[in-house]
């Protein structure tokens, strides 16, 4: 099962811990502390759209893509109630060219991490850098590999895997180590990283 395919499947059944209901503060926090300005932004692996509407309530134009068409069912009909504008596409963003690229900004909660190999990372990596204008940059929130836990969670990554992935193409402005938001009382430890595109 492919990780697309996988993703379906969850959100068919309902299994989709991730949904929080709100943007994530990680997203919040370095938007609006660095801050970055509104532009046009992609919010890949977009879900049910929470942070992809905050983004449209905060200045950038949106476009949200994922593989599920129920994520992004729910997503346009979020944003309809929110009263804000943004582009949803459902696509598989290692396959595609997403529509108005190039972007200022790019956000992905939870994808990045999902691919195991390192060569499909880089390739991940690789297309977000295909996706963005010069100096544009790419905030990635990932499953931090420093927690040992036991039981079910989000894939995790070393900071040297994410590093090796992303150098080619983008300066690291950071990497700090947070927390996916979270319903559960003891959220997953994450990686927080912002990147900028090199050249």
């Amino acid at each position: 099962m492919t990780v697309e395919e996988g993703y379906r499947k969850r959100y068919r059944s309902g299994d989709i811990p991730w949904d929080v209901g709100r943007p994530d503060f990680n997203l919040t926090e370095v938007v609006t502390q660095r801050p970055i300005p509104g532009c046009k932004a992609l919010d890949i692996g977009c879900g049910t759209a929470d942070n992809s509407i905050w983004l449209a309530g905060h200045g950038f134009q949106v476009t949200g893509t994922d593989t599920s068409e129920i994520a992004i069912q729910k997503g346009v009909e979020k944003a309809s109630e929110a009263k804000v504008e943004c582009d949803f596409v459902r696509i598989d963003f290692l396959a595609n060219r997403i529509p108005g690229a190039p972007f200022g900004f790019v956000f992905d909660r939870g994808c990045f991490h999902s691919f195991r190999s390192q060569q499909d990372r880089s390739r991940f990596a690789r297309n977000v850098a295909a996706h963005l204008e010069g100096a544009g940059l790419w905030l990635t929130i990932a499953g931090n590999a420093d927690e040992h836990r036991q039981g079910p969670g989000p894939p995790q990554s070393t900071a040297g895997e994410i590093v090796l992935a992303v150098e080619p193409h983008f300066e690291v402005l950071s990497l700090i180590s947070s927390h996916f938001d979270s319903n559960h009382p003891h959220p997953p430890r994450a990686w927080r990283c912002l990147l900028r595109k090199r050249g």
